[in-house]
């Protein structure tokens, strides 16, 4: 009995492509088994810094009825303030004098006139911004050297208030960012592993923002440095 070449041939191609079949039909189903299994991880790191720029409002007032004789007080006050500062290790560019701010308590329409004695009442700022955080904060804490001197520095202003700023974000978010991936990937290797899956690819991927404030309310000059990363794996048998 002779064999059909031809028969074998296409015996063999169909066979062939059942198997190509099956084996496409099962990844299909195993697709669709695995459809909608995936696990949303998040990730986070945080730093503790200290500030590296400082902004210090140094604030004083004069009041009188003469604008001139008022002038010639802040004169004097400003220049004993920066001998202050001078002395004290600060530049000529670490420091600035803001146009002085005048109030004619007379002319405000909400003053009781009949009993204004003193005209005018003007606010003087010196402000101080540099790198020298540490500098800055013990000359703050030596400003009870301005009151010997007659120069009452108002405190508690909220206009002008001294604030702390960390401006070398950039040099560790890449480390960081790693960091929090990490942190998001080992998580998400726990829930697999709780779960009996494996992790699968990265489905979706974010950064949040980074944050930075004041550790606390007393010492507003070291900043903790937060971000969290959220990811969601596919998750497969």
């Amino acid at each position: 009995m002779k064999l059909d070449i031809s028969r074998i041939i296409t015996g063999t191609l169909i066979a062939v492509g059942l198997l190509l079949l099956g084996i496409c039909i099962k990844g299909g189903i195993d697709n669709v088994a695995n459809r909608g299994r995936q696990v949303t991880v998040r990730g986070l790191s945080e730093r503790t810094v200290e500030a590296n720029s400082v902004t210090w409002p140094i604030v004083t007032k004069e009041m009188g009825n003469d604008l001139t004789s008022i002038y010639n007080r802040i004169q004097d006050t400003n220049n004993r303030i920066i001998k202050f500062l001078t002395d004290n290790g600060l530049s000529a560019d670490e420091y600035s004098i803001n146009p002085p701010q005048v109030e004619d308590r007379v002319a405000n329409r909400y003053s009781d006139t009949e009993r204004i004695t003193q005209r005018y009442l003007v606010t003087n700022v010196i402000v101080v911004s540099s790198s020298k955080v540490k500098l800055v904060n013990s000359l703050i804490d030596k400003q009870p050297e301005l009151m010997r001197e007659g120069i009452a520095v108002v405190a508690g202003d909220y206009q002008y208030q001294t604030t702390y700023d960390y401006t070398n974000l950039n040099d560790i978010k890449p480390e960081m960012i790693a960091e929090a991936t990490k942190a998001a990937r080992t998580a998400a290797d726990q829930f697999a592993k709780d779960s009996q899956s494996r992790l699968g690819k990265i489905m979706t991927a974010s950064q949040g923002q980074f944050s930075i404030e004041d550790r606390d309310q007393y010492t507003p000059y070291i900043k903790n440095i937060r971000v969290v990363t959220s990811i969601t794996y596919a998750l497969e048998n």
